[in-house]
């Protein structure tokens, strides 16, 4: 394989164009994206920051599960799981507990007042989601979600 072969290109720049375009960086262009979607989200979700939302949701489908299974399950390391998860237990929608046969090991669970928030918020987040992805056709935003997924694996 050459050179050009194993280098990526982005679909509209020239063959043998090796101008370095932060525009056109993968990091770049995912911190704007990523910029648009939290702008869309505080604008509807003021009151919750997006790894607290995801924190919540996360519990509501899986159910009570220790501190650091939370994390790695919404993709935090343990500093900021714990942050978050006390920002939440401080308005009163986890609670925290020790596991019965690790004393280390801290479960949290949902409150009932964490529960009616979170099934409040998901019909939100779902049309979050659908503003995000707006300019796409539904096929386009289909494909992203899959080749994000396969980077972020």
């Amino acid at each position: 394989m050459n050179r050009e072969e194993g280098s990526l290109r982005l679909v509209d720049t020239e063959p043998g164009d090796e101008t370095y375009r932060l525009q056109d960086q993968i990091g770049f262009v995912l911190r704007k994206a990523h910029q648009r979607h939290v702008a869309i989200f505080a604008s509807r979700i003021g009151d919750l920051t997006p790894p607290q939302f995801a924190a919540l949701a996360k519990l509501h489908e899986v159910g009570a599960t220790s501190q650091n299974q939370l994390g790695t399950l919404i993709a935090m390391d343990a500093a900021t799981i714990k942050g978050v998860i006390d920002r939440l237990k401080a308005r009163d929608f986890v609670e925290i507990a020790r596991h019965d046969g690790d004393k280390r090991r801290v479960l949290v669970s949902l409150t009932d007042a964490g529960r009616q928030a979170v099934e409040r918020l998901i019909p939100l987040a779902q049309e979050i989601t659908a503003e995000t992805l707006q300019p796409l056709t539904q096929r386009e935003a289909g494909t992203l979600l899959k080749l994000l997924g396969r980077i972020s694996e």
